[in-house]
């Protein structure tokens, strides 16, 4: 498929499936974002339903990124919340535990849950999900349940993430640097260097609720950096720079978040 076609695809037909609602799984990043904005322009007389599950933990940003969304779809987001407030914060509490990679529970329980019960109850629709096409190896990540299907058109287009950020640019669409907490346990030194630079009531944020559970956001022995939050401030605080950090704020900078190295393409729940 020639980039001529990929940003002209063909009109999904949904002639057989009329009955069904059409629910669109946003989570404002680069990938969703093009998805929603992309089947609202090649299908404008349907109406879709614009979900998303941010916990409440994100930077402030993100939301007003919303706010600009919900004007150029001409349709609300719908936030789907177990908490109010910090519901990071309060599903670390609720679970005696801070979540790391073996222990995901955030994402399960703030993420996946809420969808899926969204879902039941508006079945039978149809769940538009934002995975392209050169990410095969990504799978869907919610399941069989009755009534719903979940529909992956940017592989259908043969969309990858350059021609995803084609589109963006091309209808003038930024996104913000993060969409995805402020405190993820996935994320990498140089966000949180950023985080304690940027967002310094945040990165406090986690080191009080690193006391107060007594465990730590990033894994013991994962690199040369310390584990727990406030000696890293500490390191940021002596200077102490990270490997290629120059390089990396450039392309941060640049607009096109981490660049190549897409460190931002963490938890897919909360970043697609």
């Amino acid at each position: 498929m020639n980039p001529q076609e990929k940003m002209n695809p063909q009109r999904i037909s949904l002639s057989k499936m009329s009955e069904h609602k059409h629910i669109v799984a946003l989570s404002g990043g680069k990938d969703s974002c093009a998805l929603a904005i992309r089947l609202k322009e090649i299908n404008p007389e349907t109406e879709y339903t614009y979900i998303s599950t941010p916990t409440g933990n994100e930077p402030q940003d993100v939301f007003r990124h919303f706010k600009k969304l919900e004007k150029i779809l001409d349709a609300p987001v719908r936030f789907l919340k177990p908490y109010a407030g910090d519901g990071l914060i309060e599903n670390i509490r609720d679970n005696n535990a801070i979540p790391n990679f073996r222990m995901r529970f955030c994402t399960r329980q703030l993420k996946i849950e809420p969808t899926m019960s969204f879902l039941k109850a508006n079945s039978p629709c149809i769940h538009y999900v934002g995975l392209r096409a050169d990410e095969e190896e990504r799978q869907g990540i919610y399941g069989s349940v009755e009534g719903v299907k979940h529909a992956y058109p940017m592989r259908e287009w043969g969309w990858s993430i350059e021609d995803v950020w084609d589109y963006l640019e091309k209808k003038e669409i930024s996104i913000p640097e993060r969409t995805d907490c402020s405190l993820c346990f996935f994320q990498r030194i140089l966000q949180w260097k950023r985080l304690w630079l940027n967002n310094r009531k945040e990165f406090e944020k986690g080191i009080a609720i690193e006391k107060e559970m007594n465990r730590t956001f990033r894994t013991p022995g994962r690199d040369t950096w310390p584990t727990d939050l406030e000696s890293l401030g500490k390191e940021f605080e002596s200077g102490r720079k990270v490997p290629g950090e120059d390089k990396l704020n450039e392309q941060i900078n640049q607009g096109r978040l981490f660049g190549d190295c897409d460190l931002n393409a963490l938890c897919r729940v909360c970043t697609m």
